[in-house]
């Protein structure tokens, strides 16, 4: 076992107060009236569940506590009705995409903010040890994210971690290891004995008509690999291989190791251990943990390690004067895979050259009389070097070769800090401050191989560093008051909040010697940069609480923000909510109803905002600097600014049923919600001759809606001493809708979407696909308008519909969006006596994915790509239905062309993790001192059907799919131990 330990020491300076961070303690400390009362974390606080007319999701520590998960973003999957999760690549320690209550804004951030005790987090997740948290809160509507202004427009999730209790001290030790696999299987592809004879027969059909059909297999046989794949691997000479349309019947491969993605895919291994201790006196409580992690992942060198330490303190140094402080460090490095979203076709991404190219290509070289594997004098295997091959199989390049002789490590260092004081002036007046301090270091090394690739034959290096830092700060006043049955909360806030980004880059070319990556080690500099980015909110706030026993409720916020994003004139917005309630269970009629346990009504409408730009200085033009002509400085227009720029605003109502039946045996919720977002910002394209970078000015132009309805329900099946079961739902549906677009601008075409009034921005703008012509296997489309009354050769008539031939002639239109219709969660718990199960299931139906991957595998002239296993269902003969062109080499672009053929259902059933767990009964383990003894088995990404093997819908929440990291299958066994 690896282990990095990097010891930082820190000075922590105790500031006056802490409302919010003993917010998030509080059911550490308020136990008794927990059995009366339930208490949930909200905005700089907290408040009886039954009196809170917000949209709040609570998830406990114990329903995640025991998965295999490296990052807390993995257990929000699921975890809440209204919540979109685009699940994390394979790379071990990656995090998912979240969206919650649809889609935020089309060009800024639609990610939630992250709130960690009580202040505002926006460092790495994977530096969070998922086993430090208690409990997380997702908030969803204007009544409870309100307080965080301009921060809140796309949710919050506030996160606590865990404190000490008082009473007797525990120590805690866990730990698991396991394997980690491929989830997502491979795309089915065609083999060596079926790929040749397919390729022929596209350059056969290409001849045809223009050659009669003797001279067009002739064709086809004498060039094959001479002219097209270059490579043949079966023992018969080249011109003999495959003769009018067969492969030769006593061809045998001169090598059979073909499989590009045996070499790179494995079995990783992943082990856990964490430690921690705690307890406290009357006075005085404390938590500390270590925690050590390391998975390696399937794909080979991708993997995470990561070292925690963690120390919490509360003290009650005075009846009226609280104060703590808790502060982390974390360690943490890997080599990190290839992007494959952002290097989608690139060379060096495994993922796609793995799956995409030939089955006729080998990874390494051979003899060519005897065909053996060839080796170095090292004894070390020789790597095809691609000259070998056909235009579509990467010649010149082995991804395997470059995989395991280029490096990508990242090294990253935290400390994350809190510290907080309250004072208790009165009874009913609660002055508290809290002040967090977050640094990262992280450090990027990549170095790129002299030998084949982007940088041979010189090799090159580079070192990217950054340092984010963020300092908030806020103070809080409290007051509580209760006159009869009516009962008031009053809260008045102030808070600062300080981001600082310090990059620095090189790159350098020309090795020296081997073995050394450092950029001394290379000759020239090709690359040196820095930029230091500063960031600045402050925010005044306010909430009002107000309840009449516990039955007519009423609640209003607001919150006047700043932003340094944008200029002084705007710089400065209100943001804020107003909320009702009416608690039905506690009127006279229900009152003593033991049928009804729980019934309340709320209602909530605000408007919170969304500074989440690509840009710290989005109001003012920038220039870029370093380019310079030799000794010449130069500098080149970069970004043009509109001046007026502004927040985005998401004006949220909120209408809900909270229920329970039978002593809350049976609990749930209904909720309609709608958001509509004003002023977003978009891309507006400008004219080339304005001379704008980029083409495009970023402007306040739009407003869209997102809505929906969502229901939640948890219900106790069975509940008895020895065996309970418990069942829970969760349903969303979500519609989105751009209403408005304005200065001009009436649509926006970016790839396979185009934004216009009365569309959503995820809505598919495609070539629209009509078939295949049974006559002669032609690809068809519906003919555009401009086209329609026109006679050419590429324009026919077919079963009574004008089509097209030509995709340049083909009709764009709208084609189904990537927004399900439904979407969710559902899962159960079983316990009977010392056993437990629990499983949950994500699901979605409806939407459409455009597969572009599978659009790489369906090529109608494959010149070394691979092939899907569907091409075997190409038309070949007149008269025959399919839905897969004739394989021609002279209408292949059109065949594969960008269109509403790529669709599929979006549809999915997953079986996203389970547990199973032994705890043993005390009687038997007591007498050794120990207080709980438990057996885990535990999953995650266990199992999943789609609409198509290889495809995962659930990638990108656009609809679209990259060759990228496909998540991974973890199944791991383990223990916890408490003394």
């Amino acid at each position: 076992m690896k282990i990095k330990l990097s010891l930082v020491t820190t000075a922590v300076v105790f500031f006056m107060g802490a409302q919010a961070v003993d917010a998030q303690k509080v059911k550490d400390t308020l136990i008794q009236e927990e059995k009366i009362d339930e208490i949930v974390i909200v905005a700089y606080g907290s408040q009886k569940k039954e009196t809170f007319v917000g949209s709040n999701t609570e998830v406990k520590a114990k329903q995640f506590a025991d998965r295999p998960i490296s990052n807390i973003g993995q257990a929000i999957d699921g975890a809440s009705p209204g919540v979109k999760v685009s699940t994390g690549t394979g790379q071990p320690g990656s995090a998912p995409s979240i969206q919650i209550r649809g889609i935020g804004s089309y060009g800024i951030s639609t990610s939630p903010l992250y709130v960690v005790d009580g202040v505002i987090y926006t460092g790495s997740l994977s530096a969070i040890n998922p086993n430090d948290i208690a409990s997380f809160n997702i908030l969803k509507d204007a009544a409870s994210t309100s307080l965080y202004g301009s921060s809140a427009a796309n949710g919050i999730v506030l996160i606590t971690t865990k404190t000490g209790r008082k009473g007797a001290d525990a120590l805690n030790f866990s730990m698991s290891t396991g394997y980690v696999g491929r989830s997502i299987p491979e795309y089915d592809r065609v083999n060596a004995y079926q790929y040749y004879p397919l390729v022929w027969e596209a350059m056969r059909n290409g001849r045809l008509p223009g050659s009669t059909l003797a001279d067009a297999n002739k064709y086809a046989t004498d060039r094959l690999i001479s002219d097209v794949l270059k490579n043949n691997v079966f023992d018969v000479d080249d011109k003999l291989l495959v003769v009018d349309g067969v492969l030769n019947p006593n061809a045998k491969l001169k090598y059979t190791d073909l499989d590009w993605q045996d070499p790179l895919i494995k079995t990783g291994f992943r082990q856990n251990y964490e430690l921690n201790y705690s307890g406290g006196t009357n006075k005085t409580t404390y938590f500390s943990s270590v925690s050590y992690t390391n998975e390696a992942g399937y794909l080979i060198k991708s993997d995470f390690e990561r070292f925690t330490a963690r120390l919490k303190v509360d003290s009650q140094i005075k009846n009226w004067l609280k104060v703590g402080t808790s502060i982390s460090g974390v360690s943490s490095n890997g080599n990190n895979s290839v992007d494959g979203a952002d290097n989608n076709s690139s060379y060096i991404n495994p993922y796609a050259w793995t799956r995409r190219i030939g089955p006729i290509y080998s990874p390494y070289a051979h003899d060519p009389d005897t065909f053996a594997t060839l080796y170095d004098s090292f004894g070390d295997v020789i790597y095809d070097s691609g000259s070998a091959r056909g235009a579509d199989a990467a010649a010149g390049r082995n991804i395997i070769q470059e995989t395991l002789l280029n490096k990508d490590i990242s090294k990253n260092y935290y400390i994350i800090s809190r510290a907080y004081a309250e004072v208790k002036v009165d009874p009913y007046l609660t002055l508290s401050t809290n002040v967090g301090y977050d640094i990262r270091n992280n450090r990027r090394s990549r170095y790129i191989n002299k030998v084949i690739g982007d940088a041979a034959p010189a090799g090159a290096a580079e070192q990217r560093t950054f340092t984010e830092q963020t300092l908030t700060f806020n103070q809080l006043l409290n007051y509580k008051r209760r006159f009869g049955s009516h009962n008031f909360e009053y809260l008045l806030g102030h808070e600062n909040y300080k981001y600082i980004y310090e990059y620095l880059f090189g790159y350098k070319q020309g090795q020296i010697v081997d073995g050394n990556d450092e950029l001394i080690n290379f000759v020239t500099p090709t690359s040196l940069t820095s930029q230091t980015d500063n960031y600045r909110k402050e925010g005044v706030f306010s909430r009002l609480n107000y309840d009449y026993k516990s039955k007519y409720i009423l609640s209003g916020s607001i919150r006047w923000d700043a932003s340094s994003r944008f200029s002084k004139d705007v710089r400065w917005d209100s943001f804020w909510s107003v909320g009702a309630g009416w608690r039905i269970k506690g009127e006279d009629f229900l009152k003593d109803s033991n049928t009804i346990s729980e019934l309340k009504l709320r209602s909530s409408y605000g408007e919170v905002g969304n500074d989440g730009t690509n840009s710290y200085y989005m109001y003012k033009s920038t220039y870029d600097l370093g380019y310079n002509n030799a000794n010449e400085p130069g500098i080149l227009y970069g970004f043009l600014a509109d001046p007026t720029i502004t927040w985005e605003t998401n004006k949220q109502s909120d209408v809900a049923i909270d229920f329970g039946f039978f002593n809350n045996r049976i609990t749930g919720t209904v909720e309609y919600y709608n958001r509509v977002t004003t002023d977003l910002l978009f891309p507006v394209p400008q004219p080339v001759s304005a001379g704008v970078p980029g083409n495009e000015k970023t402007q306040n132009i739009g407003t869209m809606y997102n809505r929906g309805f969502e229901i939640g329900i948890n219900a106790d099946v069975i509940k008895n001493e020895n065996f309970t079961w418990n069942l829970n739902v969760n349903a969303s549906t979500l519609k989105n809708q751009v209403t408005e677009l304005s200065r001009g601008i009436t649509e926006l075409i970016n790839g396979t979407k185009k934004v216009s009034v009365g569309h959503s921005v995820y809505d598919y703008w495609l070539r629209q696909w009509y078939g295949v012509d049974p006559a002669d296997g032609s690809p068809l489309f519906l003919v555009a308008d401009d086209f329609a009354g026109t006679t050419a050769a590429d324009i026919r008539t077919v079963n009574g519909t004008v089509v097209t031939t030509n995709q340049n002639k083909a009709k764009y239109d709208y084609s189904g969006t990537a927004i399900p219709d439904l979407f969710g969660s559902f899962g159960t718990t079983i316990t009977y006596k010392q056993w437990s199960l629990s499983t949950m299931f994500t699901y979605q139906l409806g939407g459409m994915t455009y597969d572009s991957n599978y659009q790489t595998l369906m090529s109608g002239y494959p010149q070394g790509v691979a092939l899907s296993t569907d091409i075997l269902n190409r038309w070949t003969t007149p008269g025959q239905i399919t839905d897969v062109p004739a394989l021609n080499s002279a209408t292949y672009v059109s065949s594969g062309a960008a269109s509403s053929r790529w669709l599929i259902k979006s549809d999915f059933i997953t079986f996203r993790q389970a547990t199973l767990g032994y705890s043993f009964k005390q009687s038997v383990i007591s007498q050794y001192g120990i207080t709980a003894l438990r057996l885990l088995m535990s999953g995650e990404n266990i199992w999943s059907k789609t609409a198509r093997k290889g495809l995962e819908p659930v990638q990108s929440f656009s609809g679209t799919t990259t060759n990228r990291y496909t998540p991974a299958r973890i199944i791991t066994i383990g223990f916890n131990i408490s003394f």
